[in-house]
């Protein structure tokens, strides 16, 4: 088994060989380079045939012969003329489509040599991104435009009897499929969720939620570390609200927020018990999904709280003692 990495006019293409055979995947929608070579000679012929179809490509006569091609190939599909006498007869198909799936083969021919190569072709949209959204005790796990049909599983630290495969809902969208999956998520547990095809994969974490005592004044919040830079940003408040989403504050919280950092840590000033609550960190980079959810309360006065707080959230009854700050779910 051999793999080759090459770069034809900015088009970034994987050729692996097993046995003879050439693989090659192609993004969905976007331009691809199927490679062919051949010993460099007069009179060259080059045909590009999908096969049990009509051709997608001819070349003789010094031109591109296109009236036999197949409609659909109409447009998309062009040779390197300036590179054909060194004898490359790569096809650059632009535009890719699951219809373009199959093999292929290049036949070439000259005075003194002839040549077939043949090419499998697999198309491909990669899982992208995957979401976690926590609505009460209800995580729903989703990514969409994925090609070709996604699975998703769970997993969680410490493992749990949980039943981690319920409600999984798949849906085609023209060439494309979306993919979410909701559960009951359960105290003190780290759930993951894995969305994946054969040819790629992406997974979303949710982490255990953690509690912090804040000053009115100013109080920071931070998301999970991660070696990799974000590609993308959301705080929430209490799971619905948005607070910030990649880089812009939503009016209603600018008076609160102070800063957001590059790693997305989150800055709040002039608070009050009214921001008591859940807030949410959802940071995605090239390795994945990290959502964070923080329990803030707000410090009062101390002679203006009584020891012992109930605080109802949505599903969720949190209780906490107001001098010596302890927090726990009910």
């Amino acid at each position: 088994m051999s793999m080759e990495c090459f770069v034809l006019f900015g088009v970034l293409t994987f050729l692996l060989t097993t046995n003879g055979a050439d693989a090659l995947d192609c993004l969905l929608e976007e331009s691809c380079v199927l490679p062919c070579r051949f010993q460099p000679g007069a009179e060259v012929i080059i045909h590009w045939i999908q096969l049990a179809d009509s051709p997608a490509h001819s070349y003789y006569h010094g031109n591109d012969q296109l009236s036999h091609q197949k409609l659909r190939f109409s447009g998309r599909t062009s040779l390197f003329k300036n590179q054909i006498s060194g004898g490359n007869a790569s096809l650059l198909l632009s535009g890719v489509k699951v219809e373009d799936e199959g093999r292929y083969k290049c036949y070439t021919s000259t005075v003194d040599h002839n040549k077939e190569t043949f090419i499998d072709l697999n198309v491909y949209a990669p899982v992208r991104k995957v979401e976690l959204h926590q609505d009460g005790k209800r995580i729903t796990c989703s990514s969409e435009g994925i090609y070709p049909k996604p699975e998703i599983s769970w997993s969680t630290d410490p493992p749990s009897n949980q039943n981690l495969s319920e409600k999984i809902k798949v849906q085609q969208i023209g060439q494309l499929y979306n993919i979410n999956s909701s559960l009951t998520s359960v105290p003190d547990v780290e759930f993951k969720c894995t969305v994946s095809t054969g040819r790629n994969k992406m997974t979303a974490t949710l982490f255990k939620l953690t509690f912090l005592s804040g000053s009115s004044t100013e109080t920071t919040m931070h998301c999970t570390s991660s070696k990799s830079p974000p590609t993308g940003l959301i705080w929430r408040f209490n799971h619905s609200q948005i607070i910030v989403s990649d880089g812009s504050v939503m009016e209603e919280w600018r008076q609160q927020v102070k800063s957001v950092t590059m790693s997305g840590d989150l800055t709040l000033k002039d608070l009050s018990t009214d921001h008591d609550g859940i807030y949410t960190c959802e940071l995605r980079n090239a390795e994945g999904t990290y959502v964070t959810n923080t329990f803030l309360r707000i410090e009062q006065s101390q002679g203006n709280v009584s020891n012992l707080n109930i605080h109802k959230l949505g599903d969720y009854t949190h209780c906490y003692c107001s001098s010596c700050w302890y927090a726990g779910l009910l």
